[in-house]
């Protein structure tokens, strides 16, 4: 079992990521305190990473989200027939296939993701890292005529555009465009978030999902959309992980973005994810 007096939160930048020591997530869940713990260093993180979680089961994976809130149910990627709350990332052609560009997950849905746990069974021999960015630390590094700008927009999402994107790079969905649109047709969120914790602000708009400003034209939507994805991208804002087999990358969706750096064509990088409902946007 979990000791609370093992624990060990070390961060890895000021802005964003910590890496936490000394927990077994399959146990942590059972524990108060240490799961007090570990909402705070969430909170104050952005990014938790575990090492070594070998006897993580399936149930235990789905049982330590679900402690954060309901599971997510994606909407078009490929689940684990033994456990549908189980995402299967199976990948050997990363390149363009959306996650290889900065984003939200799920921001095109009215209730988008509050956060994912990752876990890594397979990778490459080298390559496949993933980097996650702090939308507070981008927000707060605008000035401040900027953030009184962007605290007065809102932002179309597409649920459906970054699977567009995909499929032309030779994804196969197991669903359908127009069945997608059906369930998650476009939905307009504040360019600037406040997390429902912390209330800290942070930019929310990216790559995948954010069509268009919508109190702009579209010419003015495009370069200060230009100007916001540029933004974000400041390697001080960043921490890069790498991965190991067995590690554990908990995140919050509300206040980060992340890219999984496609690096490793030709090498298999199979991984598991449990999405975590959250609410809507304010």
């Amino acid at each position: 079992m979990t000791s609370l007096s093992r624990i060990e939160i070390v961060p890895l930048t000021t802005n964003i990521g910590a890496e936490i020591r000394g927990v077994a997530i399959g146990d942590a869940v059972d524990d108060p305190s240490i799961m007090a713990t570990l909402e705070q260093a969430f909170a104050d993180h952005l990014v938790l990473f575990f090492r070594d979680q070998r006897t993580l089961s399936p149930d235990e994976h789905v049982r330590f989200a679900s402690y954060f809130g309901p599971i997510e149910e994606h909407g078009y990627t490929t689940t684990d027939p033994a456990n549908p709350d189980v995402t299967v990332i199976d990948v050997t052609n990363p390149v363009g296939l959306g996650t290889d560009a900065w984003h939200s997950d799920s921001s095109g849905k009215e209730t988008p993701a509050l956060g994912a746990v990752l876990r890594a069974v397979q990778l490459p021999p080298v390559g496949g890292d993933t980097c996650w960015a702090s939308m507070y630390a981008a927000y707060e590094a605008l000035s401040p005529h900027m953030q009184r700008f962007v605290d007065q927009l809102t932002a179309e999402h597409d649920f459906a555009r970054p699977l567009e994107n995909a499929m032309r790079a030779g994804y196969q969905p197991p669903t359908t465009l127009a069945e997608v649109r059906a369930k998650n047709p476009p939905v307009q969120h504040p360019v600037a978030r406040t997390h429902p914790v912390t209330g800290r602000k942070g930019i929310y708009v990216n790559g995948n999902y954010t069509t268009r400003i919508c109190q702009l034209h579209e010419a003015e939507s495009n370069d200060v959309l230009a100007i916001l994805f540029n933004h974000i991208q400041r390697p001080e804002f960043q921490v890069r992980f790498r991965w190991e087999t067995d590690s554990v990358a908990f995140w919050d969706n509300r206040c980060t973005q992340h890219y999984a750096v496609a690096d490793y064509t030709g090498h298999r990088r199979v991984m598991r994810r449990v999405s975590i409902r959250g609410d809507r946007p304010h």
